[in-house]
């Protein structure tokens, strides 16, 4: 349906002509829910069918952790470049980080939801040590993905082109 908008509701403005919106909120908690029903039916099939649902590694909780910190400083240091100083970029190093930052919070938020899925299906074996453990670390996965989220945002917005202050005038 094309035309007027909906009563009490502002029309969006398209963005400029080479520009890219700023990854939408609602669309990154949609990714995640999606990631938990995955999580949670991947456990209760592999289950079912007589094989051991997959657990979370001390590794794997390094390597998000070493990926979010890699994302948080390089959004530091592009919001230092771009923001603070001013300095120009190449626009096909500020488009590489920027599909950077966007791909981070999009894979950052299904492997949250997923992980989130994992360690509730444990949730309800938790008396024992196996199911303990296994609670202990999707969970500690989820959060870090959320980091990874949050990491991969900041760059995202790292990436922003300041208004020119002699445009103003």
């Amino acid at each position: 349906m094309s035309g007027g908008t909906e009563p009490g509701r502002a029309p969006q403005q398209e963005p400029p002509e080479g520009s890219v919106r700023p990854t939408s909120r609602r669309l990154l908690v949609a990714i995640a829910v999606l990631g938990l029903a995955i999580g949670l039916t991947l456990v209760k099939v592999v289950e079912s069918s007589g094989g051991v649902a997959p657990t979370v590694s001390l590794l794997t909780l390094i390597a998000w952790l070493f990926l979010a910190a890699l994302l948080f400083v390089a959004a530091r240091n592009t919001h230092q470049r771009i923001q603070v100083r001013r300095e120009r970029m190449e626009p096909s190093r500020a488009v590489f980080l920027l599909m950077i930052g966007k791909a981070s919070a999009f894979v950052g938020a299904l492997c949250t939801g997923v992980y989130a899925g994992f360690a509730l299906s444990f949730v309800q074996a938790m008396g024992s040590s196996g199911p303990r453990n296994r609670v202990i670390m999707a969970g500690a996965a989820a959060v870090i993905s959320v980091l990874v989220v949050t990491a991969g945002l900041l760059l995202e917005r790292a990436c922003r082109i300041p208004d020119d202050p002699d445009e103003s005038a």
